[in-house]
């Protein structure tokens, strides 16, 4: 909590910056942001906890209606003023229960798993890359591109469609800098109306606060100018998805030296240290259950599919596998080397969730020093499914239902989620699926309806 003198300070500070307002913000079950805001007079009573949820009422905070209520505790440090309305500033916060973190908060699970790492002396860094969509609704009905000219059947990198959509992406990337993420790159990727921004990597719980910030802003800045921006995985069928590469290192806890760098320990030869060997084994021995986390929506298991999309530029992952500069491994080693990417996740994920279990199988990895086994540089495509099994690869889950057996299967998940978000985090997602799997779609309609 904040001192009285430091919440006044920081009131004054962004009094003057213009902003009137302050919102204390948590996410739900998806990682979609939720809060209150209040008068930037009473801030320090915000700082202290003054705003209280029913967390019954929210998808995923596991509560009854009788129970009492979570208070959201703000990390001053996290104050963002809102590039797109600067009357606003956005605090990341912490849910709070009779006075103690709650258990079951997003951003308490990720501080537990940054603080196990913490006491064997490192830091969890991770970068996010965010893909995403830009689309408008169109008079009749539906949606499409912003640009009527993103209409390639191989859109990457295409600098027309790019520079038709800049007024909304440059007004991204301007506020992305704005608030000191350091954007290094932008696209337009693969699929219609994709975009992908690039931008330095930071400490997890940061970047986790950052990623569903950016998804806010994102919206926020595309309303302005007439369109919406989409995190669904995968909108079109025959189009590649929206990732959310997680792109991870450990680093010294004191000195902040990247400890995934090789120093004459590169065992495999991919760029790595043995360290970061050890993390990614761990990762692959929980791979089928973090999948639940990182691809955590109907939608996420139509982008993990075992081929490339139909304009042919980019590819998913499917295997529990690693390697160096391949995209066809669930981790990857960049050509860079020195960190290790994971390519499962997409732009659905709750970053805290998703971060929090990769981290404590990496953890666990580091502590047994697991050894990943050689690496994959070949298109792991090109093998049929008697010789992924005869080389004791698994699949990652092909669909939702399957990634939560996974998950609820493996002891790791309900250690890190803790038992209150473990179930609820089961409950709700084979609700989802169910709800998915009753629908009766139009495909459906189309290939049975007059069928026999």
């Amino acid at each position: 909590m904040s001192a009285p003198h430091t919440d006044h300070a920081l009131a004054t500070r962004l009094g003057k910056a213009g902003a009137r307002y302050a919102m204390a913000s948590y996410v739900d079950i998806h990682g979609r942001i939720k809060g209150k805001m209040v008068p930037l007079g009473h801030l320090g009573n915000m700082l202290a906890g003054s705003e209280l949820y029913t967390g019954a009422a929210l998808d995923g905070v596991p509560q009854d209606i009788s129970d009492n209520e979570v208070a959201a505790m703000p990390d001053p440090a996290s104050a963002t003023q809102c590039p797109w309305n600067p009357d606003l500033v956005w605090f990341a916060s912490d849910l709070y229960l009779d006075g103690k973190p709650f258990e079951a908060c997003s951003r308490v699970i990720l501080k537990r798993q940054t603080a196990a790492a913490a006491a064997l002396g490192y830091t969890f860094n991770l970068g996010i890359e965010t893909e995403f969509f830009l689309f408008r609704d169109l008079p009749g009905g539906g949606f499409g591109p912003v640009s009527d000219r993103d209409t390639l059947g191989k859109p990457c990198y295409d600098p027309c469609a790019l520079m038709d959509n800049l007024p909304i992406v440059d007004e991204l990337v301007s506020a992305m800098n704005a608030l000191g993420w350091d954007v290094y790159s932008f696209d337009h990727e693969d699929a219609i109306g994709q975009f992908e921004t690039d931008f330095t990597y930071a400490d997890a719980l940061t970047m986790a606060d950052r990623l569903v910030f950016f998804r806010m802003m994102a919206n926020e800045i595309a309303r302005k100018h007439g369109a919406f921006a989409s995190f669904m995985p995968k909108p079109f069928a025959d189009r590649t998805g929206s990732g959310a590469h997680y792109n991870m290192s450990l680093a010294d806890r004191e000195t902040g030296a990247n400890l995934f760098a090789p120093a004459g320990d590169d065992v495999h030869g991919v760029g790595v240290s043995k360290l970061a060997y050890h993390f990614t084994a761990g990762v692959l021995r929980h791979a089928r259950a973090i999948s639940a986390v990182i691809a955590p929506t109907v939608n996420s298991y139509k982008r993990l599919v075992r081929q490339g999309s139909m304009s042919g530029s980019t590819w998913a992952p499917v295997f529990c596998c690693y390697g160096n500069n391949n995209r066809t491994n669930m981790i990857r080693v960049p050509a860079c080397g020195s960190r290790i990417e994971c390519r499962a996740a997409d732009i659905s994920c709750n970053p805290y969730l998703g971060a929090a279990l990769i981290l404590a199988a990496g953890l666990e990895g580091v502590r047994e020093q697991l050894d990943p086994g050689l690496p994959h540089r070949e298109n792991m495509y090109n093998y049929s499914d008697a010789e992924i099994a005869a080389r004791n690869i698994q699949f990652l889950p092909q669909s939702l239902e399957e990634a939560i057996d996974a998950f609820e299967a493996d002891p790791l998940s309900r250690e890190v989620f803790g038992p209150r978000m473990f179930d609820a985090f089961v409950q709700f997602k084979r609700a989802e699926w169910r709800s998915y799997h009753n629908h009766v779609s139009d495909w459906e309609i189309r290939r049975y309806l007059k069928m026999f």
